[in-house]
């Protein structure tokens, strides 16, 4: 079976009281759209068509450019909309599936059946419907004596009688390609001028053709978003899928409600993830980790036994069995290699930190290489802006720096140097020196070299 897939995505979603096209607000981090074709590309269709109008090049370049899309100048209603990719797919294939970008929750395994069950009656339409608690908004579902479904009657054109109906459509759509096409142009506009793709069911039926009514397994999955509330109740259930997915897997979750989880987040086997813990954008976490309780990441790769508590970490990468925090933050472009320890109110920026390397408390660490195992002091600062241009400091291996050490950069301190406490460090160290003062002199060697040279 050759699948067509095409998702409307044209409408601007004026419940949303947004200037942002409906479809790509976000939901799990992600536009809701990129959920639908997330769903749809699963099935391997032969072809998928975005339908796009309001906010067009918006749409586009959330998605990108490896799908094929269709504008639809003019809102004209759902049948003018899916008539816009009839250049596109006619002839192209078996099967055309429709549905909106605006139904995140819709799943693979869903889909999969609305075809399968469509081939194998050779229906000329198969339809999702559901019985929402509240049907308003949607369009309510005609069944003849026989139970058979004979239409759909959008609510702007229903009676009291038909909006008292509780089964509605969903709004996912199958098609016989072969006899979608010329119908589509026989649809009349309704009251509003517009024509409506849930107007081909009565067609189907005058002619004698089989119409599926099929329902999911989880009804959850026919929400649609059409206001701030449904898109709430979207990012509820999909955060819920997520949670359970990664538990599934073998992470642990000590309180998962309060435990937010990005669509686009991996999370390693034996993990532990503690209360208000926040993971977006394209965060990775290895195995046996400890994040939070209270802790914030975003776009960061933290490796294996990592132990993060109340912090923040943006843009980072963390190596292997590093710890940080409390209350510490790492922005973007700071790298922790293999077992660092970042303690309390430390932030790092854009800057390499050594193996084995110690940043217990009190720090800030800005455009910095500092090597292998160096004590960072309480109070340590890399002054790194002069007020026009940022400047890069340079501490190499086994460097012990005393509290309240600035270092003034663009400045180096070499390998086994020492500063003394209170130190403005504005000259370059040499390796094996101490250095004290304001501003900070260097005044020999370390003793261990000293006795070291004597011996």
């Amino acid at each position: 079976m050759k699948v067509l897939a095409v998702i409307l995505a044209a409408g601007q979603g004026t419940r949303m009281k947004s200037k942002r096209p409906k479809v790509l607000h976000p939901v799990a981090g992600e536009p809701m759209i990129k959920h639908v074709v997330r769903a749809v590309s699963k099935l391997r269709p032969h072809r998928l068509v975005v339908v796009v109008g309001y906010g067009a090049e918006e749409v586009r370049r959330a998605l990108g450019d490896e799908y094929l899309y269709v504008e639809q100048e003019e809102q004209l209603g759902t049948g003018h909309a899916l008539l816009q990719a009839r250049q596109l797919l006619e002839g192209k294939g078996d099967t055309v599936l429709a549905l909106f970008g605006d139904h995140p929750l819709i799943t693979t395994k869903t889909l999969r059946r609305v075809l399968d069950e469509n081939e194998k009656e050779n229906a000329a339409i198969t339809i999702l419907t559901f019985h929402p608690l509240d049907p308003r908004g949607y369009g309510r579902i005609r069944r003849d004596s026989a139970g058979q479904v004979v239409g759909i009657i959008e609510e702007v054109a229903a009676s009291e009688e038909e909006k008292g109906m509780e089964e509605v459509n969903d709004g996912v759509l199958c098609f016989r390609e072969g006899w979608l096409w010329p119908h589509l142009e026989k649809i009349e506009p309704g009251g509003k001028g517009e024509y409506y793709l849930t107007d081909l069911l009565a067609l189907a039926v005058e002619e004698g053709e089989r119409v599926l009514a099929l329902s999911p397994e989880d009804e959850e999955e026919a929400l649609g978003v059409n206001s701030r509330i449904d898109l709430a109740r979207a990012e509820a259930v999909i955060r819920q899928r997520i949670r359970e997915r990664l538990m599934l897997s073998g992470v642990t979750m000590v309180d998962p409600p309060s435990t937010f989880i990005d669509s686009t987040v991996q999370v390693g086997q034996d993990t532990v993830l503690h209360p208000h813990t926040i993971l977006e954008g394209k965060t990775t976490i290895g195995a046996n980790c400890s994040i939070g309780p209270g802790s914030h990441l975003r776009d960061s790769k933290v490796g294996d036994g990592c132990t993060i508590l109340y912090s923040l970490v943006e843009g980072a990468v963390l190596e292997e069995k590093v710890d940080v925090g409390p209350f510490s933050h790492l922005r973007p472009g700071t790298h922790l290699a293999s077992g660092v320890q970042v303690g309390n109110f430390v932030e790092i920026k854009e800057s390499y930190v050594g193996p084995g390397t110690k940043v217990g408390h009190f720090s800030y660490i800005g455009d910095a290489t500092l090597g292998r195992e160096v004590n960072v002091g309480a109070g340590t600062i890399t002054c790194n802006y002069d007020g026009e241009r940022k400047h890069r400091t340079i501490v190499e291996d086994h460097v012990f720096l005393g509290s309240d050490t600035m270092l003034v950069a663009p400045v180096k301190v070499g390998a086994d140097a020492k500063t003394g406490a209170g130190s403005v460090v504005t000259k370059d160290v040499p390796p094996g020196s101490l250095a004290y003062g304001v501003p900070a002199q260097v005044k020999g060697k370390m003793k261990s070299e000293l006795e070291e040279n004597h011996s």
